[in-house]
């Protein structure tokens, strides 16, 4: 059977298919595809933007072993992990407990959702620079809070090697909870009434409904909540430049900061196109571990 032709304007709806979809295929090779191959073709040179008259020279493998010998990469993909686990953790806790009480209908239930959701709307780089002031040493709002409660002293949250990076797991858990919190209410409000009717007949406990519906139910909103914030965090870096910059010393310099001190202060464009090419790996398997989990619980 021939295509369809509309006789007004003389195409068939193949070409009018092929019009509307072109400017997207274009748009994703301009943005997405064509950088990414220009990223893994420098990977492989000793290419400086700060040299744009310098002969680029192809270098192997080179950037990559350096890159992967480097004790310094090394260390801000510890720091980086580190932080994956303690914001995420604390998001799903914080996020599935909000989930909880949003589904339940009770006064003023319109103005605390909206109130919660209030800081995922704000910009990273403003949320930056209104945390850096609230911790503030001399005049934040922070250490009013804490000595209201007791003579703590002075805490110097953004200058202390201990304390620094749990105010960006802190920040970063403030701004994204809201975020979860909207994944998981999904999940909630997606597990259909009979089940708890069903458990209400046989006199189950609370718990068990939790443990036995609400759970299970939710798990898969959970690891999609997990797969979108750990890749998100990977390479986060506008929220810590303006919070810490990777400081004090290196202990909050995760590999976004890394990779932006490679490749726009020392001007090491070939090995920082290496580095951004793991990072991509690495966010791209951990990606498909993800996947594959989800789909193995959503068969169950």
């Amino acid at each position: 059977m021939s295509p369809t032709v509309h006789p007004q304007q003389g195409l068939s709806d193949k070409a009018l298919a092929w019009i509307f979809v072109t400017p997207t295929i274009l748009l994703l090779l301009a943005f997405n595809i064509f950088p990414l191959i220009w990223t893994i073709y420098l990977s492989f040179t000793n290419y400086r933007a700060n040299r744009p008259g310098a002969e680029v020279v192809s270098v192997g493998i080179d950037n990559y072993q350096r890159v992967l010998n480097s004790e310094a990469i090394w260390e801000s993909m510890r720091a980086t992990a580190g932080f994956l686990c303690a914001s995420i953790t604390l998001q799903i806790l914080l996020g599935f407990g909000l989930a909880l009480l949003l589904n339940r209908k009770f006064r003023s239930h319109s103005f605390w959702s909206t109130a919660i959701l209030l800081p995922m709307m704000l910009a990273p780089a403003v949320v930056g620079t209104f945390w850096k002031y609230f911790f503030e040493p001399q005049y934040g709002i922070f250490n009013y809070i804490v000595n209201f409660f007791g003579d703590f002293g002075s805490f110097t949250m953004l200058g202390d090697t201990a304390l620094a990076p749990w105010a960006i797991v802190l920040v970063d858990t403030w701004m994204w909870t809201p975020y979860v919190m909207l994944l998981l209410l999904a999940g909630l409000r997606s597990i259909p009434p009979y089940l708890y009717e069903a458990a209400e007949i046989d006199r189950a406990s609370e718990w068990t409904k939790f443990w036995r519906i609400t759970l299970p139910m939710v798990l898969p909103f959970i690891v999609l909540a997990v797969l979108f914030r750990a890749i998100e965090n990977f390479k986060m870096f506008d929220l810590v430049d303006q919070l810490t910059n990777g400081g004090p010393g290196s202990v909050t310099e995760l590999a976004s900061i890394t990779l932006k001190r490679e490749a726009f202060e020392k001007w090491r464009t070939g090995f920082s196109s290496a580095l951004a090419i793991i990072m991509f790996v690495a966010i791209y398997g951990m990606s498909l571990v993800t996947v594959r989990f989800l789909e193995r619980v959503k068969q169950r």
